[in-house]
């Protein structure tokens, strides 16, 4: 009994750790690139708008990704009142969750040390600082995947226990509905099948029980459902062409269709392993010369924890390797389970590399401390280094030039919709809301302003009549009303117009 609590304190310890590195500078932080923008701004309007099944971006439908990360951050939104703190609390959540899982499955498979290994090996990787940091879901993501491979680990490796089976089903369920990929735990099963059909000791084998492995398909698709169902029946009482066009979007599209035939981030198959691995899983990488032979030797022995847990991690990347696209957040599911199977050959590695010279392994611990102290302090010089946002800056200063009017938005990004502090005007974030359209809406509605990149300025605007109002990355922004119109745009009226307006703008 004492060591079981000397055990989980230890383990609250790590998990506190994983809080304190993650958490460094929080508050602080803000929404800088155009992910964060996107979905802090989807949320907010969630809370704004009530509409939760259907995700709108300014107004509009926004396809790309299921709602589950936006519901957590929304939520998270109303309950601390500050939304550049409730961004960042999903990776948070996840940083402490995936640390208390690798200590507690290290040491179920292994000993209590191993557990420690592994948890600090999967926070001392650089990728775990460069994604649970930020407000992605791919941050979000990792705590689902931790979950499932955690279900999934204590039925194939301790089972039989299928109620840890059926809450890693519910995981990846989770999983999917915050992003399609959430079902990648679920691959462990091939090196468990293969593991049983050749009788490798360590497996739990489980003849006659199809019952019960389909209930955990079941439970996968249950937890989908409680996103999918209410969906179906909204858009069955009262939904359009637009909400149809959705459901087949984010059914087929996000899914299957980016998958094979990305249309943007394509990369070649070895990406990962020349642009992603060598930089995102240090220091970790740097042992793989001394892993790999050891991983071989332990595989050859019949070792089913690491044929489990290291095929886990191999297919997981494959999986993204043989899609089109290719980001190099998209392996990050894969390290935990690396950072699992590795521990218990770090004592074996610390020993080779340091016997009979103490001086390198105070050396080695020093540098750790030293690394793990860098991130902390990281974490409060990143936000002063990157400044604030600069769209902050210049939706505040439009609002002011214009005194609050419509503002119509050419060639936007997320950015000028987050924080916006007057009523916008757009003809779809996708078309691109073209200077013509904006042209057009300002000839009919001279009360109104648009905000014109100085890419697109000359083609319907007298520059002279326009004012410089900021730069963000992307460009230099001017301010025009109708009365700076060269004649030289005579389009159509737009078929569509959004309108959007912040009840509570984002500060």
């Amino acid at each position: 009994m004492p060591q079981l609590k000397s055990a989980a304190l230890e383990r609250l310890a790590l998990a506190g750790l994983a809080l304190l590195l993650v958490g460094a500078g929080l508050g602080w932080r803000q929404p800088l690139n155009v992910d964060e923008e996107r979905f802090l701004g989807v949320a907010l309007e969630m809370l704004q708008s009530g509409t939760w099944f259907i995700p709108h971006r300014a107004g509009e439908i926004y396809g790309d990704k299921p709602p589950l990360f936006m519901w957590t951050v929304a939520f998270f939104s109303w309950l601390t009142g500050s939304p550049r703190v409730a961004l960042y609390l999903p990776g948070l959540l996840s940083a402490a969750v995936t640390t208390a899982v690798l200590h507690d499955l290290g040491q179920r498979l292994w000993n209590r040390r191993i557990g420690r290994i592994a948890a600090l090996l999967f926070l001392g990787t650089y990728q775990t600082y460069s994604i649970l940091r930020v407000g992605q879901i791919d941050s979000f993501l990792c705590l689902w995947v931790a979950l499932g491979l955690y279900g999934l680990v204590r039925h194939l490796l301790q089972g039989p226990a299928w109620g840890w089976f059926y809450l890693g089903c519910a995981a990846m369920g989770l999983g999917i509905i915050s992003k399609g990929v959430g079902f990648v735990p679920a691959l462990m099963l091939l090196p468990y099948a293969y593991a049983v059909r050749r009788g490798w000791p360590g497996v739990v084998s489980l003849p006659g029980q199809a019952r019960r492995w389909w209930l955990g398909a079941c439970i996968t698709l249950a937890a989908c459902a409680l996103w999918l169902l209410p969906l179906l029946v909204a858009i069955a009482q009262r939904g359009g062409a637009a909400e149809l066009a959705y459901l087949q979007d984010i059914l087929l599209r996000q899914t299957a269709s980016r998958y094979t035939d990305a249309w943007d981030h394509r990369e070649p198959f070895w990406y990962f392993f020349v642009k992603v691995i060598p930089q995102y899983w240090l220091p970790l990488v740097l042992a793989l010369p001394w892993l790999v032979p050891a991983w071989y030797r332990q595989l050859r022995k019949g070792d089913a924890r690491v044929l489990l847990l290291l095929g886990w991690a191999c297919l997981v990347v494959l999986f993204f390797c043989l899609s089109t696209g290719k980001r190099k957040i998209y392996i990050y599911p894969a390290l935990p389970a690396l950072a699992l199977v590795a521990a218990p050959l770090v004592p074996w590695l610390l020993g080779r590399w340091f016997s009979g010279r103490p001086r390198g392994r105070q050396a080695f611990i020093a540098l750790s401390v030293l690394w793990f102290g860098l991130w902390f302090v990281r974490g409060f010089v990143e936000p002063l280094r990157e400044g604030s946002n600069p769209h902050a800056a210049l939706m505040s200063e439009a609002a002011e030039a214009s005194a609050g009017a419509d503002l119509v938005l050419v060639d936007w990004r997320e950015g000028h919709w987050l924080f916006a502090r007057q009523p916008i005007v757009h003809f779809g974030f996708s078309r691109g809301s073209s200077v013509e359209n904006a042209a057009s809406w300002l000839q009919t509605h001279p009360t109104a302003f648009a905000l014109v990149p100085k890419a697109s300025l000359n083609r319907c605007f007298h520059a002279d009549q326009a004012r410089l109002l900021g730069q963000t990355s992307r460009a230099s922004w001017y301010l025009v009303n109708g009365t700076a119109d060269n004649g030289r745009c005579r389009s159509t009226p737009p078929s569509t117009v959004y309108r959007f307006h912040w009840t509570a703008p984002t500060g």
